[in-house]
């Protein structure tokens, strides 16, 4: 196929020169660039629905990064655990120069993708970190332990009996954390508090975590920590409040959702196209884009509930997110396993 037909308009001497010109930038270590307006391909595998709270994140980012022009955006959902490595090596092969997903049961076999499509980026939610024999696998993580913390003094405030349930999927690091921050925020406003914590052993599974908030209410508790969806429900039948995780979703309970730790995946997911842009991506980890001074988190709005959560108490989460953000207050990573108490 003739140069011409590719860039009609372009002379190929233009055509030599502007080659010429990428090769002595890559001569001299600096990265070549794709043409400004050309978006890059990109594909992402979930292994839930996209309306799940965790990956809907991922998938906003990239419906915003799509309408703004910088990428082209497929993707595919449900995948499950045996079919992610295939459904990787499909998008690879389509040409799709970055791939997200998470792939916290099929790490070692999404890394042996990576490494057999050398020129893809891959950018993959996992509890694992970078390896450099694997250069174009990097990992994230929802690091959202800042916005966290500022949901558990607005709930240790809130709670009338200091009896409080957690609901969440697995207790592994990126929901520990989570749940554990959250835990140390209650601690700021109800010293005296005491949880009932219990994980379903899936990541969507409604039924079984309003369920499992029905028992944590007749033990109790009056206000949920919904890590997972159906919480809410339950405790909207149930008449009593709930904190969200990672999306907002106090338009659909008004009158139970008090307040919300939201992740912004936007910064993650730009930073990564900027690199496969810019030829520069690598094996990194992502995870610190997550955190609250990056614009990877923060507090929803407290709407509906802002003139029932007392002043003293915003002014508390005010001062305490201004802290997080200027570096003077750094909200504890902990990883471990939440227990009852």
């Amino acid at each position: 196929m003739s140069s011409s037909f590719l860039f009609p308009g372009l002379s190929r001497r233009t055509l030599l020169k502007a080659a010429g010109a990428s090769a002595t930038l890559a001569a001299a270590g600096l990265p070549t660039r794709l043409f400004a307006a050309d978006p890059i391909k990109v594909a992402a595998v979930y292994t839930v629905p996209v309306e799940q709270q965790w990956v809907s994140r991922i998938h906003k980012a990239a419906m915003a990064a799509k309408e703004r022009g910088d990428i082209e955006y497929v993707y595919s959902e449900n995948t499950s655990n045996s079919d992610y490595e295939r459904v990787m090596r499909e998008y690879a092969e389509a040409g799709n120069k970055l791939i997200l997903g998470e792939v916290f049961g099929v790490e070692d076999a999404a890394r042996t993708v990576a490494a057999d499509y050398p020129d893809v980026a891959f950018l993959m939610g996992s509890s694992f970190k970078p390896d450099d024999a694997v250069p174009n696998f990097s990992v994230f993580d929802n690091y959202i332990q800042d916005a966290s913390y500022l949901s558990g003094i607005v709930a240790g405030a809130m709670s009338k009996s200091k009896t409080i349930g957690m609901v969440g999927g697995y207790p592994i690091p990126e929901v520990n954390r989570l749940m554990n921050a959250f835990m140390a925020g209650v601690k700021e406003t109800a010293p005296d508090a005491k949880f009932q914590v219990a994980f379903i052993g899936s990541w969507f599974d409604p039924p079984k975590a309003k369920e499992t908030a029905f028992a944590q209410i007749d033990g109790g508790a009056d206000l949920l920590y919904a890590e997972r969806f159906g919480v809410s429900d339950a405790a909207k039948e149930k008449g009593v409040l709930a904190i969200g995780n990672v999306i907002d979703t106090q338009a659909d309970y008004p009158e139970t959702v008090v307040a919300s730790a939201l992740w912004h995946f936007e910064p993650t997911l730009d930073k990564a196209i900027a690199e496969v842009k810019a030829g520069t991506f690598k094996a990194a980890d992502y995870g610190v884009y997550s955190f609250m001074k990056e614009g990877g988190c923060s507090l929803a709005p407290l709407g509906t509930f802002e003139d029932k959560v007392p002043a003293e108490v915003k002014a508390m989460v005010a001062e305490k997110e201004k802290a997080i953000k200027d570096g003077s207050f750094t909200v504890e990573i902990n990883d471990g396993e939440p227990k009852s108490s």
